[in-house]
């Protein structure tokens, strides 16, 4: 499984961007997944549903299946949030695991820069950031890519992870 992130901040584009590269990576014969860090709490479930009265009855984990999906709810309970790597153990083989959100985790990145965000750059503090996809030229080095040249960057991710 390769991983790849896509790291910018809040409001840059980067599930936009994703929701473009995905089509793209599986038209390729790619099964893709994804992480997505919630700096807050965050809730797939709905007060009234049984599974959300089971986990506040105190179910550590609650699976929900059906013949369409399933679902894995696992409360921390005040335990530590576990990191990328204990996390990556729970994704079914793939061949492209995204990472969006993760700044600071040592994998290689895309940032996506807006710059009508006023936000730095992280690029410059981050040297696992390979590549820029933005609204402007930055005064970088670094690849460079429209924010909204989805097939350039896919074709970059894929040569990049070894999936070309």
């Amino acid at each position: 499984m390769k991983i790849f992130g896509i790291s910018g901040y809040s409001n840059s584009g980067k599930t936009t961007l994703i929701e473009r590269l995905v089509p793209l990576f599986a038209a390729g014969g790619l099964r893709v997944s994804l992480i997505k860090h919630a700096h807050h709490g965050f809730d797939v479930d709905h007060p009234g549903k049984d599974s959300y009265r089971h986990r506040h009855a105190g179910c550590g984990e609650v699976l929900v299946t059906s013949s369409v999906r399933w679902a894995l709810m696992h409360e921390l309970r005040g335990a530590p949030e576990p990191t990328l790597q204990d996390l990556v153990k729970h994704i079914s083989p793939c061949d492209l695991l995204l990472v969006e959100g993760y700044k600071r985790e040592p994998i290689p990145k895309l940032e996506v820069y807006r710059s009508t965000l006023g936000e730095p750059l992280m690029f410059p503090q981050d040297p696992k950031i390979i590549a820029i996809a933005s609204d402007r030229k930055v005064d970088t080095t670094l690849p460079q890519f429209s924010i909204d040249d989805a097939q350039a960057i896919a074709a970059f991710i894929r040569q990049q992870v070894g999936l070309a």
